[in-house]
C-alpha cells in the first residue's frame, strides 16, 4: 500500500529537482510563513471606576490562521499578562487598579499558527476614584 505514495512522491522530487536545474521552476506546497499577524484592540469605554471591570476586544488575522491572543496591562514600563483568548472574538475583562492610578493601559498581542507575533497599539482610558 505504500508503494504507490512513496514512488509518485519520489517521481515529483526528482521531476522538480530536474526542472529546478534546468531553470524550472516548481512550488511543492511548502512554504516557511514569517509573517506576523495583524491586531488591533478598542474597548466601548473611556472611562471605568477603580475597581471595576471593563472588556476589551482585539481584532487577529493571518493568512494562516491565528492560535491566540494574550492581553497585557502596562503597569510603569512593564507588561502584566492577564489572559489569553484562543476563540474569536477575542476578548477579555480588565478590572481597573484600585491603587490611585488615574489611567489604565492595555494592548494585545496576537500569535498565529507559526508562532509569528504581532502587538497592537496601547488603548489607554480614565480610571474614576
Amino acid at each position: 500500500m505504500w508503494a504507490a505514495p512513496r514512488r509518485a512522491a519520489s517521481v515529483a522530487w526528482v521531476a522538480a529537482l530536474v526542472l529546478s536545474g534546468c531553470g524550472g521552476g516548481v512550488y511543492l506546497g511548502w512554504g516557511f510563513d514569517d509573517s506576523p499577524p495583524a491586531v488591533t484592540i478598542t474597548t466601548a469605554a473611556t472611562s471605568v471606576p477603580a475597581g471595576q471591570s471593563v472588556r476589551f476586544v482585539a481584532a487577529a488575522t493571518d493568512e494562516n490562521g491565528i492560535d491566540h491572543v494574550n492581553f497585557y496591562r502596562l503597569d510603569g514600563g512593564a507588561a502584566v499578562l492577564l489572559g489569553t483568548d484562543s476563540s474569536v472574538p477575542y476578548e477579555w475583562l480588565v478590572t481597573a487598579p484600585s491603587d490611585g492610578r488615574t489611567s489604565l493601559s492595555v494592548f494585545a498581542r496576537a500569535s498565529d499558527d507559526s508562532g509569528n507575533r504581532a502587538d497592537s497599539e496601547v488603548v489607554t482610558i480614565a480610571v474614576t476614584q
